[in-house]
């Protein structure tokens, strides 16, 4: 038992080795714990936990026997008591480094997987904040686009609005031309019914004027 014990104890060394050290065997042992560590795993790993702790008090209860015994007698301790002793006392040493190692591979293993998870969130961070910066400078570009157009729609109502005035102008200029024909119209109509009644008058006189000379002319023949 000591010496598969001692096995034990070395390949736990083996593994904070592991631990401590970034290399691909790291990521082999760690991948091997998370499996240990699913289904009835951790219930096996407690049961021999278990088992190894018991036979730690066992050797402490020899030990302390023994000693006890040699006090009680007030003599010389035997050598089979000796080498029994020291026999318990290196068990429950290598049975208590067991369990220590064992503890703390299961605690450098946790905090190694806690590292990893922050490390993930973090990188996750970093890429949701790099993704809102870019959608901020997208952000602000699209909305200097939109103050570019602005000014530009801007310039081009107020050129609208002065064209709008300058039709405006024309078009009252237009209409007070057409007031103006249509009084010259009016005036060119009067003067052309006075012209019309004038030359009704003037052939009205040469009727009257040729029918005295006609009458005048027949009375000398007579």
């Amino acid at each position: 038992m000591i010496q598969l014990m001692f096995i034990v104890i070395l390949s736990e060394m083996a593994l904070i080795l592991a631990f401590l050290f970034r290399t691909p065997f790291r990521k082999l042992v760690i991948l091997g714990l998370d499996q240990i560590k699913r289904g009835r795993g951790p219930i096996v790993v407690k049961t021999v936990a278990g088992t190894v702790l018991v036979a730690l008090m066992t050797s402490v209860y020899s030990i302390i026997k023994i000693k006890n015994s040699r006090i009680d007698k007030a003599a010389i301790v035997s050598p089979t008591d000796q080498v029994l002793m020291v026999k318990h006392l290196l068990e429950a040493t290598l049975m208590g480094c067991f369990l220590f190692l064992a503890l703390m591979i299961d605690r450098l293993h946790h905090y190694i997987r806690e590292l990893r998870i922050r490390r993930k969130s973090m990188e996750a961070i970093k890429k949701q904040n790099r993704g809102s910066e870019d959608g901020k400078a997208s952000s602000l570009d699209e909305i200097k686009a939109l103050e570019n157009e602005i000014a530009t729609l801007r310039t081009r109502l107020k050129q609208l609005e002065s064209e709008i005035e300058t039709k405006t102008k024309d078009v009252h200029t237009a209409e007070s031309n057409v007031l103006a024909l249509r009084k010259q119209s009016e005036g060119f109509l009067l003067e052309y019914d006075r012209l019309l009644e004038e030359n009704q008058n003037l052939k009205n006189q040469l009727k009257s004027l040729d029918r005295k000379m006609s009458r005048s002319g027949s009375k000398k023949d007579s």
